[in-house]
Order: C-alpha cells, then structure tokens, then sequence
C-alpha cells in the first residue's frame, strides 16, 4: 500500500469537480480495503447521493439510489476509533447492527461528534470539500447529485 492512499471522486456533471479523500488504513483498514475494492470495480460509477442533509451530511453508496441497498460482498465488521466526525470525514453507513456497514457512506457537512466511536470513520477530504457543498439536498434529492467516477490512486 502507498503512503498515501486516496480515493477521488468526480462528482461533476461534465465539468471537472473532484473530492479527494485521504484513506486511513491505520483507523479502518477493512473499510478502507472495501471502498478501494468498490472503487476499482467501478461500483460507485454513476452512484447517486441519496441523503443530503445540510449542516450535517451527504450520503451514498447505495447502488439503488433508495438508501437501502448495497454490494453483494459481506457485510463488515465496525471499527469504530476515537477519530472525530467533523468537517470532511469519511465514515461508514450502517443500519443499527453497528457491523452492517457495506457499501453506503457519507461526507460530514459540520461536526457530527455525536457519532464518534458509533460509526466507521476511514477517510478525510482533502480537497474539494466545496464539490460536496454544492450536492443537491434532500432525502432524496429531487435531481440528485453523483459519483461519475470514484478511483483510488
């Protein structure tokens, strides 16, 4: 693995719009493991942000667009660590079995510290925090926003 591992989203309609996050094995390295997986098998291509909410967060991952769904792999176990969900974290969805997390993720908006040791966090952005801003908000969104192309570098 690099020393830098990161995780880029485009998330522009034509343009270029890229979110790039900082992987964090040290904190989550099955998580991480899973998104680059995700990443490489074009898996959030096209995946839209289904649940954006503002002054707290955005959410996708879900290969449904409804928040329900998720990759046919395992479902993987929680490593939940005193990392903080503030501004630019990258942490794991999951239903209330805190080791459900799957495919679904989401972007901190604002501090969410609420969620600290509950929820997965496996990455920071580093740039394009103001890609995320302009998501469309809802849940859902009425014209939802998307990946276009996730890669890991």
């Amino acid at each position: 693995m690099a020393d830098t591992l990161t995780l880029t989203l485009d998330v522009g309609d034509g343009e270029a719009r890229d979110v790039v996050i900082k992987l964090r094995p040290d904190l989550a390295p099955g998580h991480v493991a899973r998104i680059s997986e995700l990443a490489s098998e074009g898996f959030y291509d096209g995946v839209v942000f289904h649940r954006v909410i503002p002054g707290f967060m955005a959410q996708g991952g879900d290969p449904t667009g409804t928040g329900t769904g998720g990759s046919k792999k395992p479902n993987l176990k929680q490593e939940f660590s005193a990392e903080p969900h503030v501004r630019g974290a990258c942490s794991m969805a999951r239903t209330s079995d805190p080791n459900s997390a799957n495919s679904q993720f989401f972007i901190c908006f604002d501090d969410a510290t609420f969620l600290d040791r509950q929820y997965t966090v496996w990455g920071n952005v580093t740039s394009g925090m103001e890609h995320v801003d302009a998501l469309p908000k809802g849940e859902p969104p009425r014209s939802p926003g998307k990946i276009v192309k996730a890669t890991v570098s």
